[in-house]
């Protein structure tokens, strides 16, 4: 399995830091994509981590922003640009670390993802789940297919764009 698009997203990122005065060293892991059956294989995401030692907690807290959404710039710029010109079977998916903060952050999306279902499957109604980048929606939409009694869909425009767990028979219901 070849690193150069590990080596691409470090040097990048390496490059991209540099030009805003915070230089850092990137780390790289590669975390293989999981095929399900049935399912188009997804592309090897590639986790980029900044190496926070030299850093000061401002520069920390800059680089997150508020609720990740500086981080969650950079990634997207990191998946645009690094994936651009590249053959669909060369593209990756890149994920920016900084601080565990993409860790800690998928742990409440699971455990919000978890009581939306419980929630739904107490109620037998729809759950709507406000403020979540598009990153965080796909992450609960992901989640959530492994139930069949459930359903997920986003509803509205950016950026009141909103997630809706609901009971999958509520859909079948309506086609009647």
């Amino acid at each position: 399995m070849s690193n150069i698009p590990m080596q691409r997203g470090q040097q990048w990122l390496k490059s991209l830091l540099e030009l805003t005065g915070i230089p850092a060293e990137i780390q790289g892991h590669l975390e293989a994509a999981q095929s399900q059956e049935g399912d188009s294989p997804e592309p090897d995401n590639y986790w980029l981590t900044i190496d926070q030692t030299n850093l000061t907690t401002e520069q920390i807290q800059v680089l997150i922003g508020a609720d990740g959404s500086v981080l969650d710039a950079i990634q997207y710029l990191a998946n645009s640009v690094l994936n651009l010109s590249q053959s669909p079977e060369d593209q990756a998916s890149y994920t920016i670390e900084l601080n565990g903060y993409r860790v800690k952050r998928e742990a409440e999306i699971r455990a919000l993802a978890e009581a939306a279902a419980d929630e739904v499957r107490f109620s037998g109604r729809e759950v709507e789940i406000k403020s979540l980048s598009s990153a965080e929606r796909r992450q609960i939409h992901t989640f959530l297919k492994e139930f069949g009694d459930l359903e997920t869909f986003s509803r509205g425009k950016e950026p009141h764009r909103h997630l809706v767990v609901r009971p999958a028979s509520l859909e079948e219901e309506r086609r009647d």
